[in-house]
């Protein structure tokens, strides 16, 4: 497994943890039905004594592996999900409780796999006990409008914290999750600093320049290459793909990659793992929007493929160091940015399918996927009006159901298609709508989506992380894990839909 970029001896000793003959037989073993226990698990005593003690004691015949976790590491717990008092009567009074409960405060630094962190900061929820990148901007829209701003703050500087220590922003505050970043929202949660303090706002700017030199970084590559999370296009332009260094199996998800792998050959293996934790840095794990076979996650292929999203991300990135430099530097992101966006035209607008699409590099050609990465150019406003028009159609004639849009028009086991929707898409989805003017179908979206939400905690008193909007009567499921209960970035939509839908003036 990759080291983060500045490694200490902790992270070096859990790293080759997770690399262990215990660690793999524990997770192959299938001793927790969420792999994720054992990677956040805490041993008791030097991690050196039990490894030797493992290799010492597991061929007697009367040797119990469960037992001998048991007896060496502390097990983790889920987020205690209950509020105190009496339970709420309706949704929005849980959600504004319910910050209090997903808050964690700075870290003592005693939790083995976690990156402590400085400051104080909202977990999703459930299995998740650890910030994630994405996950928190959509949280923060929840916590600007339920008034928690010095928290807001606490969650950028704790980014700003952990980019310094990494080389980027991670994915969560896991030393596993070391080696991939996710969906680049720092530009994003500027929006959030504009009454902070002035060392604030300087950190963030250079935070962001570090970002973007994250993603940026390359090494000499021919035309139609990659290298990390770059991609020259057959004209030398430069687009971004996901990508992740670490050609092993998740300690995360170990069993799960593992069997998944079993009948590639030994070569073949460690891309396809990159393959696998590169939709993991997309935030859409997993997703037929990165499968040759819509039906096989072993066809999985993230690294081939240039997102439409991302590169939208991107350009939003490159528009704010644009705004937030001068001179001969502000003038070169500007023309990155313009440069960018006439590539996701060239190569993401379809014009038979009158939408946005993913590139597949290796084949010159645009997948087939119809997803809600397609929004994005809408979001950051690159579309043209006809365009968006071609877009909203799409979006009323293929992806509106009964709860809110549906994720892919394919219909899979894997939870980032249909029937399930996701929170931050449908709120990419509105506000690139209402840039454009289709307020009604944005407001048609929003009311949807929110009636989902708020009718399933009448019925089950939960907020969940994601929803079925194709049946919504129907149990949610897919992936690889159960559903998860909290959830941030539900909570945080809601909110923002609430005020977009009642005082538009007063939202950002």
């Amino acid at each position: 497994m990759s080291s983060p970029a500045t490694p200490n001896r902790h992270w070096q000793e859990v790293m080759a943890f997770f690399d262990s003959p215990l660690f793999i037989d524990v997770q192959c073993a299938g001793i927790f039905p969420d792999s994720k226990t054992f990677a956040d698990a805490t041993p008791i005593k030097p991690i050196a004594t039990i490894l030797s003690d493992y290799l010492a004691l597991r061929a007697q015949p009367d040797f119990s592996l469960i037992e001998f976790v048991s007896a060496n590491f502390t097990l983790p717990t889920s987020v205690n999900m209950k509020l105190g008092g009496d339970t709420p009567s309706c949704i929005s009074d849980y959600i504004v409780r319910m910050w209090d409960v997903l808050t964690k405060p700075a870290d003592a630094g005693n939790d083995y796999s976690l990156i402590s962190l400085p400051h104080p900061y909202i977990v999703p929820g459930g299995r998740f006990r650890e910030i994630y990148y994405w996950d928190t901007f959509f949280s923060a829209l929840g916590l600007a409008h339920s008034g928690k701003t010095e928290l807001v703050h606490h969650l950028i500087k704790n980014f700003l914290y952990i980019q310094s220590e990494l080389g980027c922003i991670p994915n969560g505050n896991r030393l596993y999750y070391a080696t991939r970043s996710q969906p680049p929202v720092l530009a994003l949660m500027s929006r959030f600093a504009d009454n902070a303090d002035n060392q604030l706002q300087a950190d963030l700017c250079a935070g962001l320049e570090h970002e973007y030199r994250f993603w940026m970084q390359q090494e000499t590559g021919a035309n139609g290459e990659a290298t990390l999370r770059t991609v020259q296009i057959d004209n030398g332009t430069i687009l971004n793909r996901y990508f992740d260094t670490s050609t092993t199996p998740r300690p995360e998800s170990y069993r799960e990659d593992s069997h998944l792998a079993e009948d590639f050959s030994d070569q073949d293996k460690g891309l396809f793992f990159q393959h696998i934790r590169a939709a993991c840095e997309s935030g859409w794990d997993f997703s037929s929007r990165w499968l040759s076979d819509p039906q096989s996650l072993s066809t999985i292929r993230t690294c081939d493929i240039i997102p439409v999203d991302l590169n939208c991300l991107l350009y939003q990135l490159e528009r704010t160091l644009a705004n937030n430099t001068t001179g001969d530097v502000a003038i070169q992101y500007s023309r990155s940015a313009q440069i960018r966006a006439e590539a996701i035209h060239q190569y993401c607008w379809s014009a038979s399918r009158g939408y946005f699409m993913d590139y597949h590099f290796p084949s010159r050609q645009q997948t087939s996927v119809l997803s809600l990465a397609g929004v994005m150019p809408l979001f950051v406003g690159i579309a043209t009006a006809e365009q968006a028009r071609q877009v909203a159609d799409m979006l009323y004639a293929r992806f509106l159901c009964e709860g809110g849009l549906v994720t892919t028009v394919n219909t899979t086991s894997q939870q980032w298609d249909s029937p399930n929707g996701w929170a931050p898409l449908q709120w990419f989805a509105v506000k690139g709508l209402m840039q454009y003017g289709y307020n009604d179908l944005a407001q048609l979206i929003m009311q949807r989506w929110n009636s989902l939400m708020a009718a399933h905690f009448a019925s089950h008193g939960v907020i969940l992380e994601k929803y079925n909007v194709v049946n919504p009567a129907s149990a949610v499921g897919g992936g690889e894990y159960e559903v998860q209960l909290g959830f941030g970035w539900s909570n945080g939509v809601y909110q923002d839909f609430e005020c977009l839908m009642n005082s538009q003036s007063q939202c950002k």
